[in-house]
C-alpha cells in the first residue's frame, strides 16, 4: 500500500478538510463533497506534497482495545489500516491523531461526525487539502470504509525510544584506535558528491569531476539528507528509518564505521562546527519519538536525548508530538540550532557541557520545515511553511530577528539560495510548493539596512510544485526546480533566471529540458535538486524515476546553461538528494 514520493513526499491527508469536519458537529448533516472539485485539487501542486511517515507504517504496535459501541477491527484489518494510517495520514494529524499541520481525529470527535461521513471524505476529499483517497482510485471502497471505522476506535501509539533502546541499535564497526591517522585514498573528498539512492536504502559517492561512481555504501531507507564534520573527514547520513550511518572518508575504500538508530522517523542530522568542537559532538532530530540526540562525533555513542514535546509559541497548548525538522550548527556559538515544528520553537542546543544542557528556546512560528544561513553564516532563515512565513534568527546574539510573509504560498526552500541581487544587495531566496512564486528576503542589516528582513521582490517562476532553488557565490544564475508541478513537461525542467536581470520589472527565465537530455523516455522524470560542484561552474539535477524504471543525473555547464554530461548507471537507482562535501560542509548555497 505504499505511496511515496520525491525526498519523502507523499500525498496525506489534508488540513483543510479537517477544519471542515471539525468545525461544528453540523457537518455530519451536511452533504458529501462535490465530486466536481477532485480535478482542482488534484491540479494543486501544493496539495501533492505533505511529509509521510512510511517507515513508521511498518512498526508493529499493539491494538487498542475497544470500547461499547466502537467498531470491532480484527488484528488483520488493524494492521492494515494502521499501515494505512501512517503512511498516508500522520504526517498531516499526528502519530496519535492529536493534530499536527492537520487536525486532530480523536475518537471524542470522529465519533460526532458519524461512519457515513468519514467515509465520505475519505472518499471524495476537498480541493484545500484533503485527498480524494476513494474517487481517486487510490484505496479501494472496503479500505475507504476500513479507515473510517478505524478513526472512531481508540489510536495506537508507537513504541518510544529511550536510552536504553537506542543504545541496543548503537554498532561500532571499526573503533577510532582501528582507523587510518591520515588519508589513505585517492579520492578528493572536497568535491565528492554524496548522492541519496532513495529507494535502495544506500548512497552513491560520485566524483564530481570523472563523474564515476566511486564507492556505493548501505544506509538506512531513503536517506534525507548528508552532512559533512568540521574537518572533512567524517560524512554523516540520516534515513527516514532513523538509522544514522558514520562513514570515514580516509579510509580506503570509504565505509560505515559507526551506526546508531535514534527513533521510528527522523529527518535531521549536523555536527558541531564552533572553533574547538570540530568534530565532536553529531546531533539528530526524531519525527517519532519527538526528540533529539547528542552523539559522540567520532562513535555515535548517544550522550542526551531530550523530548522536544512541549506547547505551542502561540496558544500555549501542549502539543504531544512536534517534530524535529531542519537542525544547522552555528558558526558563531557552540550551539546547534533544533527547529520543531509543530510548536514553532528554535531551540539553541548548547553542547559546551552536555552534562548541564543549556537550551535556549525561541517563539518563532508553527510548522518549521527546512531554511539555510545567510551568506555570513550569522543568520539563518527557516520556512514556516503551512504558515507561508519564514523566520529569522541571529546565531551570533541567539535572538529572534523578525518573521516575515514570504509573500508565497507554501515556501519550501531547501537550505534557500542567497545571491548579491543588483537592485538590493545581499539577499537569501525561496520558492513555493503552492505557486510559482519566488520570493527574495534582504540579509544585509549592516550596508543594506532599509532592505534588511523585508520580502524585497518576487518574481513568477514556472508554477507550483518548486522543492529547491539553487546559486553559487560564482554564479550568475539562479535555478528553480518544480518536480511536484502536475505538468510533466514542467516537473520534467528547471526554470533559470539570469541574476542581473533581477534588476527588471519582469525578469524573465530560461526553461532547461533537463529530463530530456538526460535521454530517458519512460516514467515521470521528476527533476529535482540542483547541487553545484565544488568550483561551483555546474549544477547537477537528480531525474528521479520510479525503482523499476531509470533514473539519471544530469550535469549543466552553469556558463552556458548547456547540457554537458549525462550519469546513467543501473546502481543509480531512485537518486534524488546530492550533496557536493565541500560545499556542505562550507554551508555554500
Amino acid at each position: 500500500m505504499r505511496r511515496t514520493g520525491i525526498l519523502g513526499a507523499a500525498k496525506l491527508g489534508g488540513v483543510a478538510a479537517l477544519m471542515m469536519l471539525l468545525a461544528s458537529t453540523a457537518h455530519a448533516q451536511q452533504p458529501k463533497p462535490s465530486p466536481s472539485d477532485l480535478q482542482q485539487h488534484r491540479t494543486t501542486p501544493g496539495g501533492q506534497y505533505q511529509p509521510s511517515l512510511d517507515v513508521l507504517g511498518e512498526q508493529k504496535v499493539e491494538q487498542p482495545g475497544t470500547k461499547p459501541g466502537d467498531p470491532v477491527l480484527s488484528k488483520a484489518e488493524f494492521d492494515q489500516a494502521n499501515q494505512i494510517y501512517f503512511e498516508r495520514c500522520a504526517g498531516c494529524h499526528g502519530v496519535l491523531r492529536k493534530g499536527a499541520t492537520g487536525k486532530a481525529l480523536t475518537p471524542d470527535l470522529t465519533k460526532k461526525l458519524g461512519f457515513e461521513y468519514l467515509r465520505d471524505f475519505i472518499t471524495y476529499g476537498s480541493p484545500g487539502g484533503m485527498p480524494n483517497w476513494g474517487s481517486s482510485g487510490e484505496l479501494k471502497t472496503e479500505q475507504v470504509e476500513l479507515m473510517a471505522r478505524y478513526l472512531l476506535n481508540d489510536p495506537a501509539q508507537p513504541p518510544e525510544f529511550g536510552m536504553k533502546e537506542m543504545k541496543d541499535t548503537w554498532k561500532v564497526a571499526v573503533p577510532v584506535d582501528k582507523r587510518p591517522t591520515k588519508k589513505m585514498n585517492n579520492l578528493d573528498i572536497d568535491n565528492l558528491f554524496s548522492v541519496t539512492l532513495r529507494d535502495s536504502g544506500e548512497i552513491a559517492l560520485i566524483d564530481g569531476k570523472t563523474k564515476k561512481i566511486e564507492h556505493i555504501i548501505k544506509t538506512g531507507y531513503a536517506v534525507h539528507i548528508s552532512r559533512v564534520s568540521a574537518s572533512g573527514r567524517y560524512l554523516f547520513v540520516i534515513g527516514r528509518d532513523a538509522k544514522v550511518n558514520l562513514i570515514d572518508l580516509w579510509m580506503d575504500p570509504p565505509q560505515t564505521v559507526a551506526e546508531l538508530k535514534v527513533g521510528s522517523e527522523a529527518r535531521s542530522v549536523e555536527t558541531s562546527k564552533f572553533k574547538g568542537y570540530e568534530d565532536k559532538f553529531a546531533i539528530a532530530g526524531s519525527y517519532w519519538p519527538p526528540q533529539f540526540v547528542i552523539m559522540d562525533g567520532a562513535t555515535l555513542e548517544p550522550l542526551k536525548i531530550v523530548g522536544t514535546r512541549g506547547m505551542t509559541y502561540d496558544t500555549q497548548e501542549y502539543h504531544p508530538e512536534p517534530r524535529v525538522a531542519a537542525i544547522v550548527g552555528s558558526h558563531y556559538n557552540p550551539e546547534f540550532v533544533v527547529n520543531v515544528k509543530e510548536t514553532g520553537q528554535i531551540l539553541l542546543v548548547n553542547y559546551r557541557d552536555i552534562k548541564n544542557l543549556k537550551v535556549t528556546s525561541i517563539a518563532a512560528e508553527r510548522f518549521l520545515h527546512d531554511g539555510g544561513f545567510d551568506r555570513s553564516g550569522r543568520y539563518f532563515l527557516v520556512a514556516a511553511n503551512a504558515r507561508h512565513k519564514v523566520a529569522i534568527v541571529d546565531t551570533k546574539e541567539g535572538k529572534l530577528v523578525g518573521v516575515v510573509e514570504s509573500k508565497g504560498q507554501t515556501p519550501h526552500p531547501g537550505r534557500g539560495a542567497n545571491l548579491n541581487h543588483p537592485k538590493f544587495g545581499p539577499v537569501w531566496a525561496t520558492s513555493h510548493l503552492g505557486d510559482e512564486i519566488v520570493s527574495f528576503i534582504g540579509t544585509d542589516p549592516q550596508k543594506n539596512k532599509q532592505h534588511a528582513w523585508k520580502v524585497v521582490q518576487t518574481v513568477a517562476g514556472q508554477g507550483g510544485g518548486s522543492l529547491f532553488i539553487k546559486t553559487h557565490p560564482k554564479s550568475e544564475h539562479l535555478y528553480i526546480d518544480t518536480p511536484l508541478n502536475p505538468d510533466a513537461e514542467i516537473s520534467a525542467s528547471v526554470a533559470v533566471f539570469k541574476i542581473k536581470d533581477l534588476a527588471s520589472a519582469e525578469p524573465k527565465y530560461q526553461v532547461l529540458p533537463i529530463g530530456q537530455w538526460s535521454g530517458i523516455s519512460e516514467g515521470q522524470r521528476r527533476v529535482v535538486q540542483g547541487e553545484y560542484n565544488q568550483a561551483g561552474d555546474e549544477v547537477w539535477f537528480s531525474v528521479w524515476n520510479t525503482k523499476a524504471q531509470d533514473s539519471a543525473i544530469v550535469v549543466v555547464d552553469d556558463k552556458t546553461l548547456k547540457l554537458k554530461s549525462v550519469i546513467r548507471d543501473k546502481r543509480l537507482i531512485t537518486p534524488t538528494g546530492k550533496f557536493n562535501l565541500y560545499n556542505t560542509r562550507k554551508d555554500v548555497y
